[in-house]
């Protein structure tokens, strides 16, 4: 009786350690720069376990969403606008999956994928497609050293 509990207690053990939760992929939460590292962005995980990024204010003036393609958002501010929505992250492949890149220098929305760099944790890529990936663009943002932006670099 004993044993046969200690070997329910283990396979429990072992399938929860193995299990991917929602938090795995919340290695992805925190700033990041953009490509050409002019902005920053945050990314959330929402109520849902969705991943988002969210434009965060920068030094330079103010950039409008004057290529949105709907007339009543080209006067809003870019900051706050979650131009990454809707990730899922997906255990078996490493990856954050069926969520969308907003472009704010063209106003288009593209089905997008997600993934760490292998070999530098510190790089996020999303690849922006239509259709099916091979049919896109892969951006690479960094991310933000907290501890030199709290030393004042």
């Amino acid at each position: 009786m004993f044993m046969t509990r200690m070997a329910l207690v283990m396979l429990a053990v072992i399938a929860f350690a193995g299990g991917a939760s929602a938090s795995d992929g919340d290695v992805i939460l925190g700033t990041w720069w953009t490509p050409e590292k002019d902005g920053k962005f945050e990314m959330y995980r929402s109520d849902d376990n969705k991943y988002h990024g969210k434009i965060l204010p920068g030094d330079g003036p103010e950039r409008l969403d004057e290529n949105n393609p709907d007339p009543a958002l080209q006067s809003r501010s870019l900051v706050g606008v979650d131009f990454l929505a809707g990730f899922a992250y997906d255990a078996d492949k490493g990856e954050w999956t069926g969520g969308t890149i907003y472009d704010p220098d063209n106003g288009r929305t593209y089905d997008a994928r997600m993934w760490l760099d292998k070999d530098d944790r510190t790089k996020l890529n999303a690849r922006g497609f239509v259709g099916i990936s091979a049919f896109g663009r892969t951006a690479t943002f960094t991310r933000v050293d907290e501890s030199a932006t709290q030393a004042g670099e």
